[in-house]
């Protein structure tokens, strides 16, 4: 690693680090100003608001890496452009392409970072939730309903209890196309969950239709069925928000809803975003790195200006696209990288035009 190596990376570091510590604090800042007072008519105690937004950081944290790349990515280059730094590289033999190679490779560490910060979000929220009393505690039972797995068996159960992995009355159905594909109908008094082996029927009868008047029936003490692989939480089916959701979650559900005829557009929407949010961080900074040599003069206020009006465009790209997707008017998937792509065009189009 060459001495200008560590220069850029020391200068870009300690920005970054500012900015995404900084900008939480601002985050709960704004929030508590709108919502304090609804959150005292609750009943709840300062400990315990103070509690949900420490809960809250780490969506805080993922939502400001974006903007706190192009904030130290600016301010960096804009620095070295300003003090003639750029220049004497550039005498040296050293061209800007080279020099944005640490930036480029940090990028991508930190899109790592967020995409790990985010598998704890969905988590959190929901501790958050609880705590504020916007949802209610841990349920580990349920009675009398049906649930449709994505390969199309219905069960209807009596009695559902996760704490102990047993079901009671359970009738499982699926649905043949006889004679090629039988129809199975299995009826049980009680079914184990194991981790390992699965559910165990116990007790119970087993129909098998091949066709028209064609009628087989077996009576068992114990049966494993194959594909019956929920696990208890999954039968449990207790609302979530979006964003208690992980992104295989938010994909079950999608499904769920467009099985049963629905439009899961908004849901498939936040899915792609939970991607596409943590990858902004390495496109922001191939982006803000040859905008930042535009210009010689304005110091900070030039590094200031540039970072606003970005990150203003990012977010009414960020809103307008995700409100066409949420809509049907585009693909939820394009929705979700609309600003990613016109971000990272235009941040090859200025890096193109960079005298190297």
């Amino acid at each position: 690693m060459r001495i200008l190596d560590r220069l850029v990376i020391r200068e870009f570091a300690g920005i970054f680090v500012l900015f995404v510590l900084g900008a939480p604090v601002l985050f709960i800042i704004g929030d508590v100003t709108e919502n304090l007072e609804q959150y005292l008519d609750r009943g709840l105690g300062l400990s315990q608001i103070a509690l949900s937004y420490l809960y809250q950081i780490p969506l805080f944290m993922v939502w400001s890496f974006p903007i706190a790349a192009l904030i130290a990515t600016v301010f960096t280059i804009h620095g070295m452009t300003v003090h003639r730094e750029i220049v004497a590289m550039k005498a040296g033999g050293v061209s800007f392409h080279r020099l944005m190679v640490p930036l480029l490779a940090l990028g991508i560490l930190l899109t790592a970072a967020a995409l790990g910060l985010d598998t704890v979000v969905p988590a959190a929220n929901r501790a958050r939730a609880e705590i504020l009393g916007e949802r209610l505690g841990r349920i580990d039972r349920r009675s009398d309903f049906v649930y449709q797995s994505e390969d199309g068996r219905v069960l209807a159960i009596r009695s559902l209890s996760v704490e102990d992995g047993r079901l009671s009355g359970v009738v499982m159905e699926r649905e043949g196309n006889e004679p090629d594909v039988p129809t199975l109908h299995v009826i049980a008094q009680e079914a184990r969950y194991d981790s390992v082996a699965g559910w165990t029927l116990e007790r119970g009868t087993l129909r098998v239709l091949l066709g028209p008047d064609q009628e087989r029936a077996f009576f068992f003490d114990r049966m494993v069925p194959a594909d019956f692989q929920e696990t208890p939480e999954e039968l449990l089916a207790e609302p979530k928000q979006p964003e208690e959701m992980s992104y295989a979650e938010l994909g079950r559900l999608a499904g769920v809803i467009l099985r049963s005829g629905g439009d899961p557009s908004e849901l498939l929407v936040e899915r792609a975003q939970k991607i596409a949010i943590p990858v902004a961080t390495f496109v922001i900074v191939l982006f803000g790195a040859p905008l930042a040599t535009s210009s010689r003069r304005g110091g900070k206020a030039y590094g200031i200006g540039v970072s606003l009006s970005a990150t203003i465009i990012y977010l009414l790209l960020f809103r307008i696209a995700g409100a066409a997707g949420e809509s049907g008017t585009i693909p939820p998937l394009v929705a979700a990288w609309v600003p990613n792509g016109v971000f990272f065009l235009t941040g090859l189009v200025l890096l193109a035009r960079v005298r190297t």
